[in-house]
């Protein structure tokens, strides 16, 4: 009865609206379905990187984007489409996170434009948005890539202008929309050989698939939230961040290691765990799984005893949350950052960072903000914004540190007022290259166009562990595996974190270099560091090596040389 009954209501509302234009409540509606569709495949998104390192923000990046703009409908009740519309575009916007965040945020400032003054939406008007939401989008890349998400936005444009002379219905549209998305997903690897190289799709090209595959399924009648997240490497467990959003009653944490006797059924796994507590997060390994969750006390034990009916546990960890945090917040009152006061006539630098070493050095650099962002969670235009709008002086210069942050540090210096340079370092020892050419109180143009050249003298380096097992220009990776990472590009595969160090140095040709920094993360044990420095002394006694406390998460170490 009930599937009838659902099935009659997604009949009625495809027929209501093949007939109708669709008002701002309509196209709000649309957009809320795409929004949970999209957060439904956000950890299948997660999965298709390119490089298997502990990168997997596409999903977080574009779920992330959208529920600003999901935030911005403030009137509930607004019914002109274009108004509607205009307040998606503006989340979107100050949301946006990574590439694929702001990529999407212009391609809803496009849709939004090409309907400003549209009080309903047509068929005809559906048109024109993609098409100008594909333009948007396009512009807003210096050097636009085929095989990515623009190339998706195109196909969709293209094929919506050609069924225009087919079909007058929205529904019609959108469906053909959805349909295009999916055949230019398919053909992204084509387009782009290292997605080929990698076996993936293009995930912010995938990312719109969803979207508007949500509103498709809202159209009719399917469901939107029925698959749980899959599970994901251990490597990409981010069990740190679930201390930031420790909900009151959950006292302890439970983190269970287990090798399951039959094949786990993952919604009745995490329908069960649901009903024992909260931040729940599950992680696939080498034959075996690992299970978190919070729980309150008195049901601290129960993870324990249910995971044991389905398997063989061979560890398990609880850990006082409250204990915790009292002592997170300790560290950080004695672990200050001082920031570098700027006077009205000075340049101020931000700068984003991806753990609280590498801040501290920031700072004592000169650096007068700092904005926390790491390769697997970039910070929104307006975390960049807010940053430095309130700061006393005009002139400001953002440092990204980072391939994905880049584009929304150019957005947040677009809506600014103050005069902005984006100088686009992409690691932080490109970072800290640059912080060494700044003249506070120079001309912004020759110091920003300083720091660009010095950064460019730098070799970066990066070390963390592969994700799943892939072979990148010859490299052969298996997952698990210690990795390295010479500017941004795979390198080589190593069994111990000591051969990967010695391999990337390697690889870099460090002989003809005279100094190494090496920055190590929040993951390494300090005997480890002060053994792989011995070794690199023993391999380089000719060159200067230090090493700093960098504090960032998922990657062991990162090298500067010069």
């Amino acid at each position: 009865m009930n599937n009838r009954l659902a099935e009659g209501r997604s009949i009625n509302r495809r027929q209501r609206l093949h007939r109708l234009p669709m008002d701002g409540q309509a196209v709000k509606r649309l957009t809320m379905a795409g929004f949970t569709w999209l957060k439904t495949n956000q950890q299948i998104l997660n999965a298709l990187n390119v490089f298997p390192v502990p990168d997997g923000d596409t999903g977080t990046n574009m779920v992330l984007t959208m529920q600003a703009a999901m935030d911005e409908l403030s009137d509930p009740l607004e019914r002109h489409t274009g108004k509607m519309l205009a307040s998606v575009a503006q989340g979107a916007l100050m949301g946006a996170r990574g590439n694929s965040g702001v990529i999407l945020s212009q391609l809803w400032r496009g849709f939004a434009r090409a309907l400003d003054d549209h009080s309903v939406l047509t068929a005809e008007g559906l048109v024109e948005a993609f098409a100008e939401a594909r333009d948007t989008a396009y512009k807003g890349v210096v050097r636009p890539v085929e095989g990515t998400i623009l190339t998706v936005a195109k196909d969709i444009a293209s094929a919506t202008e050609e069924a225009l002379n087919e079909t007058d219905k929205i529904v019609d549209i959108l469906e053909i929309a959805v349909i295009a998305a999916k055949e230019s997903v398919e053909r992204t690897p084509e387009l782009l050989p290292v997605l080929k190289d990698a076996g993936v799709v293009d995930s912010g090209g995938k990312g719109l698939f969803f979207l508007l595959e949500g509103m498709a399924r809202w159209i009719q009648g399917e469901p939107l939230d029925t698959a749980h997240e899959v599970v994901q490497t251990l490597s990409l467990m981010d069990l740190e961040s679930t201390l930031d959003a420790v909900e009151e009653g959950q006292d302890y944490e439970v983190v269970v290691d287990f090798k399951p006797d039959r094949p786990l059924n993952l919604d009745e796994f995490y329908s069960d765990l649901e009903a024992m507590g909260t931040s729940i997060q599950i992680g696939e390994g080498e034959d075996m799984y690992r299970m978190h969750i919070h729980v309150p006390t008195e049901k601290r034990y129960e993870p324990i005893d249910y995971t044991m009916t389905i398997g063989t546990v061979t560890n398990v960890t609880i850990e006082n949350l409250m204990a915790q945090m009292e002592a997170i917040e300790k560290q950080a009152e004695t672990h200050q950052i001082e920031l570098a006061l700027i006077e009205p006539d000075q340049i101020a630098v931000v700068a984003i960072s991806p753990g609280r070493g590498i801040s501290r050095i920031f700072a004592s650099m000169g650096v007068a903000a700092l904005v926390e962002g790491s390769q697997t969670m970039n910070p929104s235009t307006q975390q960049i914004l807010e940053a430095f709008e309130n700061l006393p002086n005009t002139q400001v210069i953002i440092l990204p540190n980072n391939k994905n942050i880049i584009m929304a540090a150019e957005a947040a210096a677009e809506i600014n007022v103050k005069d902005v340079r984006v100088v686009k370092t992409r690691s932080v020892p490109q970072g800290f290259a640059a912080m060494g050419r700044l003249a506070p109180k120079g001309d912004i143009d020759k110091v920003s166009k300083e720091m660009t050249k010095a950064y460019a003298e730098i070799e970066t380096g990066e070390i963390t562990t592969a994700t799943r097992n892939v072979e990148i220009d010859g490299v052969k990776v298996k997952k698990g595996q210690i990795i390295a990472l010479h500017n941004d590009r795979l390198v080589l595969s190593a069994k111990s974190l000591k051969k990967g160090c010695l391999g990337l140095l390697e690889k870099i040709g460090v002989e003809n270099f005279g100094n190494a920094d090496l920055f190590y993360g929040a993951n390494v044990e300090k005997s480890e560091v002060k053994a792989i420095t011995k070794a690199i002394k023993k391999a380089y006694p000719e060159l200067d090596v230090n090493e700093y406390e960098g504090g960032q998460q998922h990657y062991q170490f990162i090298f500067s040389i010069e």
